[in-house]
């Protein structure tokens, strides 16, 4: 968030009784709140951008509630919009089937209004104050924060008359804006104008959804496999996708930490706002953990090892490919043990930071799988550990999976991966608080 944005939010605050949702509720989890967005789109080549913007709302858990101007249906049609929202869009600002004023009920209990796209048009009426449509009246009535993503041609966002709309839509301190940035238009010109990338401002406005709760812990993550060359051609390693780790970094990232992701080899994208260090080897990830956290583990509030580190590795790395015997069918390789990378980091450990999470991925069931978590807990000197069956998680979005400390332990019924995250991030914050 910008350096004004406490001074915007205090503004928006003076202006009237809004909070966002989960601050009311204390946590969407536990009240049952879906957090929502209302997105309002003006005409412009960029809403197909929009579009996108919309996927990935929804795709976090967001309720979206479509507002279109006239012109925004010359370039996506309504029923693409609500098909992606499974919400009606709403155009008009009067229906005889819907009581009340529409400009004033859209944004009540809104986590926060979207302006996606912006065009110089839109600009100009809400620096003017004018409520010629459902969007813009809607805009002015708003009392959650707005968020606006202009969009158009270099040439209208350099004029003087956009620049001094602008200067007047951010003077009030009631608007925040995303973008625009350089690049190609639909012109093929270059400059200062295009949409800033969906991935971007879906993450600004995820921000409004979920609680800050992480703000200034700087969160460690492992994800995936390592992969242990035995030749240039093969190697040992493990089932792990790597999506678990990474679901607890976007989460993370989403609630306001600094993260830092060391994935082994997965095909995975690296999520908004996160760091990303790859490795490929046990002794990598354990070199690259040490340089991350530190010698004392000052740099880490909390370390979530979701990696699957392979226990073992090749006794010796072969410099050609080795050839399949030519007498006898069984062969045998030598294997020496990899090191206990969260047991290393919980034996230096010296006072409750950084918060250690480990997983304990058994074939175990009931309370063996509890027992199996319980001691590898102890054994490793962390704080907790999420204990589940391999079933359960290996090639799978979701996972079910029971959180397992010294004195307690919490099953939790099968879930999206980012949802348990969440109760795993849940866990650090009050560990942090206590």
């Amino acid at each position: 968030m910008g350096p004004n944005d406490d001074e915007k939010r205090n503004t928006l605050e003076r202006t009237g009784p809004w909070r966002p949702a989960w601050a009311v509720t204390g946590g969407g989890r536990e009240a049952g709140h879906r957090p929502s967005v209302v997105l309002g789109m003006s005409g412009s080549i960029a809403a197909f951008k929009a579009v996108e913007v919309v996927r990935l709302l929804v795709k976090a858990g967001v309720r979206v509630v479509p507002v279109m101007t006239e012109s925004a249906k010359e370039f996506i049609g309504p029923s693409t919009l609500a098909g992606l929202c499974s919400e009606p869009v709403v155009t008009e600002m009067f229906d005889p089937t819907c009581p009340g004023e529409r400009h004033v009920s859209l944004t009540a209990g809104a986590e926060v209004l979207a302006l996606v796209p912006s065009t110089a048009e839109l600009i100009a009426a809400l620096a003017q104050g004018r409520a010629n449509d459902l969007l813009r009246a809607t805009a002015l009535c708003a009392r959650c924060p707005v968020v606006m993503a202009p969009a158009m041609h270099p040439r209208m966002w350099e004029h003087p008359a956009t620049q001094r709309n602008v200067a007047t839509v951010l003077s009030d301190n009631r608007i925040e804006m995303i973008g625009p940035v350089r690049g190609e238009v639909a012109t093929g010109e270059v400059g200062v104008g295009r949409m800033a990338e969906p991935e971007e401002i879906a993450a600004k406005l995820l921000s409004y959804c979920v609680p800050q709760d992480l703000v200034g812990l700087r969160i460690v993550v492992t994800a995936g496999p390592t992969a242990e060359d035995l030749d240039p051609a093969r190697y040992l390693s493990n089932r792990s996708s790597g999506k678990m780790g990474f679901a607890v970094a976007e989460r993370a990232a989403a609630r306001g930490a600094t993260v830092i992701l060391i994935a082994g080899p997965v095909s995975l994208p690296t999520p908004q706002r996160v760091k990303r260090v790859d490795v490929r080897s046990a002794t990598n990830m354990q070199k690259a953990l040490w340089e991350v956290m530190g010698a004392d583990l000052g740099h880490a509030d909390a370390l979530v090892m979701t990696a699957a580190v392979a226990d073992y590795r090749p006794e010796e790395r072969f410099e050609y490919k080795m050839k399949r015997a030519k007498v006898g069918k069984t062969t045998t390789l030598g294997l020496v043990a990899n090191p206990d990378l969260l047991a290393e980091v919980g034996a230096v450990r010296t006072g409750v930071r950084p918060v250690l999470v480990g997983f304990a991925l058994e074939t175990l069931v009931d309370d063996e799988l509890v027992a199996a978590a319980r001691d590898k807990l102890r054994a490793k000197g962390v704080d907790l550990v999420v204990a589940n069956h391999a079933a359960d998680a290996f090639d799978r979005d979701d996972n079910r999976a029971t959180l397992v400390t010294l004195s307690g332990a919490d099953p939790l019924p099968r879930m999206p991966k980012t949802e348990l995250a969440d109760h795993v991030l849940d866990a650090i914050v009050a560990s942090c608080a206590g």
